[in-house]
């Protein structure tokens, strides 16, 4: 099955090199609230080039969803673990343009990822969320995942402790 042109016509495709400054500005909003990713400070461009070619369009895909030729999301399936065994579990990211938060294009994206995850060769998401990120904990517990580990305090910010929970859904 051709992923790209089945998800086309919904504005979703695979990414491409000229989408990571959208990608990068879309994960940059998400830093100063301290609820979503564990990075300190802005990424560039440049210093995401190798993150992006890590990932191969066939079996770990970046998507981008696209309103009106512009980028207001994105998701990517990454390697849960380098070891081989770990190879039918992929961990899903999603970043979602602060203007388009709450309109359904997540759950619409984190729908179509479980429906292609077999097809990609996984049997296996996780998610990794801060606690305080209700809203995405909310949204993956909707969708069938559930609480697989919780991993107390494992960062700090200015002070403040997070703790990790990983969320899972089998899908195979």
């Amino acid at each position: 099955m051709n992923t790209t042109s089945s998800l086309l016509k919904y504005g979703l495709r695979n990414a491409t090199l000229d989408d990571l400054p959208a990608i990068v500005e879309i994960y940059n909003q998400t830093i100063s609230s301290q609820i979503v990713t564990a990075d300190n400070s802005p990424c560039t461009v440049e210093g995401r080039i190798d993150w992006f070619k890590e990932h191969d369009a066939s079996q770990y895909p970046i998507w981008i969803y696209e309103r009106q030729g512009k980028v207001i999301a994105w998701l990517a399936f990454s390697k849960f673990d380098s070891k081989p065994a770990y190879d039918i579990t992929s961990e899903l990211s999603i970043y979602i343009s602060e203007p388009e938060r709450s309109r359904g294009v997540g759950q619409f994206m984190m729908e179509e990822a479980i429906k292609q995850a077999a097809n990609l060769g996984f049997e296996c998401l996780v998610g990794r969320i801060f606690a305080e990120n209700v809203a995405s904990i909310k949204l993956m517990n909707k969708l069938g995942f559930k609480e697989w580990g919780r991993l107390p305090k494992v960062a700090a910010f200015d002070g403040i402790y997070r703790d990790l929970v990983i969320l899972g859904l089998r899908v195979k």
